[in-house]
C-alpha cells in the first residue's frame, strides 16, 4: 500500500514537470521506475508521451507497443498513436488510431477534435461523410454531463461496478435522461443482464424516437436475444429515417441476414460499397453472409477484397482461417506477419491475426509455431477476461446440491408437458453442430440455431432484483411452484416459436444448457437431452484454437479449458445419477466410425422413423452459423478426430487439469 502511494506521488511529480514541459527531465524520473516495474501502464504511457514531445517518434511507438502489451485496450495508448503518427506526417494511420480509440473509449474528445481537424485539411471527399459523423458525435459529447463521461471512462477501463454505480447515481436525479440509460444498458450487456438493458432501451427508444444510438443500442440487445424480427423492425425504422446513411444501411444489412433473408442482406452491402468502396467492415460481413449460404468461393473473394483494401484488417484473415477447408498462401501468412509491429492494429485485430496464423501454419504442418500463435491469441483474450475457473467449479456444485435425490422426487411431475424441444448440448467442439445437422435433415424436426432461453431464464432467476449483485440461483428453484415452473416452460415454446417451421419437433443447440438440465428438467420435463460428448483431448484443444467472440471465455486457456471439461463430466455423472436414462449420450468419434449405427440410435431415443436423408445430412440445403458449417456440408471424414496429438508436446497444462477424466473416456 505504501509502495502504491509511493509511485503515485513520483507520477503526480512527474506530471508536473511534463505539464512545465520539461519532458527530458521527466522521462529521466520515469526511466529507473519503468526498469522496477517493466509493465506499469502509467509509466509507459507517460515515457511515450515525453518522448513524442522530444519528437523521437519511434522510441515513443516502441513504448506504446510495450504498453499495449500489457494493457491491450489501453484507450489512451491508441490516442498516444495517433499522435506520434500526425507528428510524422502518417495521415492515414493517426486517423486509424484515433478510431480505435475512440471506439474503446467514446469519451475521448482529443482524438475525435484530431480526426476532425486533419479530415478538414486532407479535404478528401470520400471522407465527407466520416467528417459529419465526427462532428456530430463531439458535438454530443460536450453536451454531455460530466459524471455520464466519467462513466463512459469506467467501462472503457471494465471498471464496471464502480461505472454502475455513479450511473445509478445520476439516473436517480435524471431518470429520463437518454445518455445515461444507454450507458446503464451498456453496463448491463456487458454483464450479460440482458433483459434489465432492454428495458432501459425500449425506454429509451420511446422516450426519444429520434435517438439513433439509442436504437442502436436496442437492435443490439434484441440481437443479443435472438429477437431477430423485432431487431430487423428497428432497423427499418433506421433505413425510413434516412436511407442513404450507410450505418443505417450496415445495420439493416446485418438484421436482414440474422432474420435469413441473405439475398436483402448481400444487396445492402452491395449498396454500402457503392457509397463506401471496398470498406473492409461491410466487405467481411459480406463474406459472412455468403459464407453463411455455403457460398465459399464468393465468401473468400470478400473477404480479400477486405485485406486488398486495409491489409491490417485482422477480422478479414481471420474469417478465412475459420473457413475451416481453406489454406492460406504464403503471400498471406507473410502478409499477416508484417502486421507484427504495426501499432495502429487494434486489440482484437490482433487477435484475429494471431488465431489465423495459428491456423496458417498448423496447415503447413508447423505445430510449434502453429501453438505459438494460438497461446499469444488465447493469452491475449485471457488477460481482458474476468473469468475463473472456481467460480463456475462453485456454480456446478451448487446444481448438485440443490438438485438432490429428495428435491427431484418432489418435482417429477411439475412444468409443461410439450415434448417439442430436443436439447443438444455439451461443450463447444464437440460434434453437436453434426448431430444437430443429422436430426434437422428428418422431416419431422426443424433445426434452429443455439437459442439463449434457457441462459437467460437462469441469468434472471440468478440476479433476483439488482443488475449485479448475489447469485440466486440455482437455490432459488427451491422456493417456486408447479404453476410458475409450468409457466416458465409454456414461455420457453411460445419464445422459440419464431425461430421454428412447421414441423412437430425442434432443436436448440445451445452447448452450455448441460449447466442447466436440471431447470430444462423443471419446466419441459418432456424435452429430449442429447449430450454431445468427444475425446476431452480433441475437445479441449479444438476449443482452444477456436476463438469464441462471447460465452466461451473458459476456451481462453489450456489450464481452464480442462478445468470446465472436468466439471462437465462430473455434473453430467450427477444429471446421470438423479435423471436416469433421461439423457442421450453421444461419442463423436462413435459417430464418425459407424454413421449409420449412431444416427438409428439417436432417431430412436427422440421416437422418429429412420430417414435416409440423416445419413445423407451433408445434401440438407439449410443456413448453418457455427465454426462447423463446412464440415457439416461434407460427407463424414475421420481426419480430424486425433488432430491435437500433433500439439501433444505443449498440451502438459490440459492433461493436468483433465487429470482422472482422461482415464475414463470413453464416458
Amino acid at each position: 500500500m505504501q509502495e502504491a502511494s509511493a509511485t503515485e506521488a513520483a507520477l503526480g511529480s512527474v506530471k508536473k514537470l511534463m505539464q512545465a514541459g520539461d519532458f527530458g527531465k521527466a522521462e529521466k524520473v520515469l526511466l529507473p521506475m519503468l526498469a522496477e516495474s517493466p509493465k506499469h501502464g502509467d509509466v509507459l504511457y507517460l515515457i511515450a508521451v515525453c518522448q513524442r514531445y522530444q519528437k523521437r517518434y519511434t522510441e515513443a511507438l516502441e513504448s506504446l507497443r510495450r504498453l499495449r502489451l500489457s494493457v491491450p485496450e489501453h484507450s489512451r495508448a491508441y490516442q498516444e498513436i495517433g499522435h506520434v503518427y500526425r507528428g510524422m506526417n502518417q495521415i492515414d494511420a493517426a486517423l486509424n488510431s484515433y478510431s480505435q480509440a475512440t471506439l474503446i473509449n467514446p469519451a475521448l474528445e482529443a482524438s475525435f477534435r484530431c480526426q476532425i481537424e486533419i479530415l478538414r485539411v486532407v479535404n478528401r471527399p470520400e471522407l465527407a461523410i466520416r467528417l459529419a459523423e465526427l462532428e456530430q458525435q463531439l458535438k454530443e459529447l460536450q453536451a454531455t454531463p460530466p459524471p455520464l463521461i466519467a462513466v463512459t471512462d469506467l467501462i472503457s477501463q471494465g471498471k464496471l461496478v464502480k461505472a454502475e454505480k455513479l450511473c445509478k447515481a445520476f439516473m436517480l436525479k435524471n431518470p429520463k435522461h437518454i445518455e445515461g440509460m444507454r450507458l446503464l444498458a451498456d453496463i448491463g450487456m456487458r454483464l450479460g443482464v440482458l433483459d434489465d438493458a432492454e428495458f432501459l432501451l425500449e425506454s429509451a427508444v420511446e422516450f426519444s424516437p429520434q435517438s439513433t444510438k439509442a436504437r442502436i443500442d436496442y437492435i443490439q440487445v434484441l440481437r443479443k436475444q435472438q429477437k431477430y424480427q423485432a431487431a430487423l423492425a428497428h432497423a427499418k425504422i433506421l433505413i425510413e429515417q434516412d436511407p442513404d446513411n450507410p450505418q443505417f444501411q450496415s445495420v439493416f444489412a446485418v438484421e436482414s441476414m440474422q432474420s435469413g433473408d441473405y439475398e436483402t442482406a448481400l444487396a445492402t452491402f452491395d449498396s454500402i460499397l457503392e457509397i463506401l468502396p471496398e470498406e473492409p467492415v461491410t466487405l467481411t460481413s459480406r463474406g459472412n453472409a455468403l459464407k453463411t449460404q455455403g457460398k465459399k468461393d464468393e465468401a473468400i473473394a470478400s473477404y480479400r477484397r477486405a485485406i486488398k483494401k486495409y491489409p491490417a484488417h485482422g477480422e478479414a484473415y481471420y474469417s478465412l482461417a475459420n473457413l475451416k477447408l481453406f489454406s492460406f498462401t504464403d503471400k498471406e501468412i507473410a502478409a499477416m506477419e508484417s502486421q507484427e509491429n504495426n501499432p495502429s492494429v487494434s486489440y482484437m485485430g490482433r487477435v484475429y491475426l494471431d488465431f489465423a496464423l495459428g491456423k496458417a501454419y498448423e496447415d503447413m504442418g508447423n505445430f510449434e509455431k502453429a501453438f505459438s500463435y494460438y497461446e499469444r491469441g488465447n493469452s491475449s483474450k485471457r488477460s481482458q477476461s474476468r473469468y475463473k475457473s472456481e467460480d463456475l467449479t462453485t456454480e456446478f456444485h451448487a446444481q448438485a446440491d440443490v438438485f438432490n435425490e429428495s428435491f427431484v422426487e418432489a418435482n417429477i411431475d411439475v412444468g409443461f408437458k410439450a415434448a417439442d424441444p430436443i436439447f443438444i448440448v455439451g461443450l463447444p467442439r464437440s460434434g453437436s453442430t453434426l448431430l444437430e445437422q443429422i436430426l434437422a435433415s428428418h422431416s419431422k424436426v426443424d433445426g434452429t440455431m443455439e437459442l439463449p432461453n434457457i441462459l437467460s431464464l437462469a441469468q434472471k432467476l440468478r440476479r433476483g432484483e439488482k443488475m449485479s449483485g448475489t447469485s440466486h440461483y440455482p437455490s432459488v428453484l427451491e422456493t417456486l411452484d408447479s404453476e410458475t415452473l409450468a409457466a416458465f416452460g409454456e414461455s420457453y415454446i411460445a419464445d422459440t416459436r419464431v425461430h421454428r417451421g412447421n414441423a412437430p419437433f425442434f432443436i436448440d443447440k445451445m452447448p452450455n444448457n448441460f449447466r442447466h438440465i436440471g431447470l430444462i428438467n423443471l419446466i419441459l420435463p418432456n424435452a429430449k437431452i442429447i449430450d454431445a460428448r468427444r475425446h476431452p483431448m480433441g475437445c479441449c484443444f479444438s476449443a482452444f484454437k477456436q476463438l469464441f467472440h462471447e460465452g466461451q471465455e473458459f476456451s481462453y486457456g489450456l489450464k481452464e479449458v480442462g478445468t470446465y471439461y472436468k466439471d462437465y463430466v462430473d455434473l453430467m455423472d450427477h444429471w446421470d445419477k438423479v435423471f436416469p436414462g433421461q439423457v442421450l449420450r453421444v461419442q463423436y468419434e462413435e459417430v464418425v466410425a459407424d454413421l449409420d449405427t449412431q444416427v438409428r440410435r439417436i432417431l430412436d431415443y427422440c421416437g422418429l422413423e429412420f430417414e435416409e436423408s440423416c445419413i445423407n445430412f451433408h445434401e440438407t440445403d439449410r443456413s448453418v452459423r457455427t465454426p462447423s458449417s463446412e464440415q457439416v456440408r461434407q460427407p463424414i471424414y475421420q481426419s480430424g478426430v486425433e488432430q491435437w496429438k500433433n500439439f501433444e508436446s505443449n498440451l502438459d497444462p490440459l492433461k493436468q487439469a483433465l487429470g482422472p477424466v482422461l482415464e475414463r473416456y470413453p464416458i
